[in-house]
């Protein structure tokens, strides 16, 4: 330290009983707020009318996934045929469409209410493991029409591709 100079002063040196001093804002440099309405909320959208179920008689969809035992659940449509555990179900295929109706012979709905499509219509149908399909249920008919997802989306791209085309 060099004679006749004082040290610098430290924290320590400064006396803790002084209070910090506070912010004191400008009012010449704040702008007063300007008065805002709040912006008025659109109606909401009307709710449209409740649905009542679908007529039983009409024919209902229900898409699946065919699992690797060659089953698919639709409890829905199984109901709507009335078709519970244990009835019989004869089984066509005819290129893409699989039908399957009532019968005193055929494969059975298994108990757990799933619906096994035998092997050989499976093949005869273009079916694989993992396929989706689109079950369509006719209860005035008792029949149950299954196709590959793949073939319905198809069918509709040609139908909506044709309809631009001309």
């Amino acid at each position: 330290m060099c004679p006749g100079r004082r040290p610098a002063a430290t924290m320590s040196d400064v006396p803790r009983d002084i209070p910090a001093p506070t912010e004191q804002m400008i009012a010449a440099l704040i702008p007063a707020p300007l008065p805002r309405s709040r912006p008025s909320r659109p109606p909401l959208p009307r709710l449209p009318a409740p649905r009542t179920l679908a007529d039983p008689a009409e024919p209902q969809l229900d898409v699946s996934r065919l699992d690797p035992s060659g089953r698919i659940s639709t409890r829905p449509l199984l109901r709507l045929l009335h078709w519970t555990p244990g009835h019989r179900l004869r089984f066509d295929a005819f290129e893409h469409t699989i039908t399957a109706t009532s019968s005193r012979t055929g494969t059975a709905i298994s108990a757990s209410g799933l619906l096994a499509i035998p092997v050989a219509v499976r093949h005869l149908g273009r079916l694989a493991t993992g396929d989706t399909v689109v079950l369509l249920a006719d209860p005035a008919h008792d029949l149950l029409v299954i196709h590959p997802a793949r073939i319905v989306a198809r069918l509709l791209t040609d139908r909506l591709g044709g309809a631009d085309a001309s």
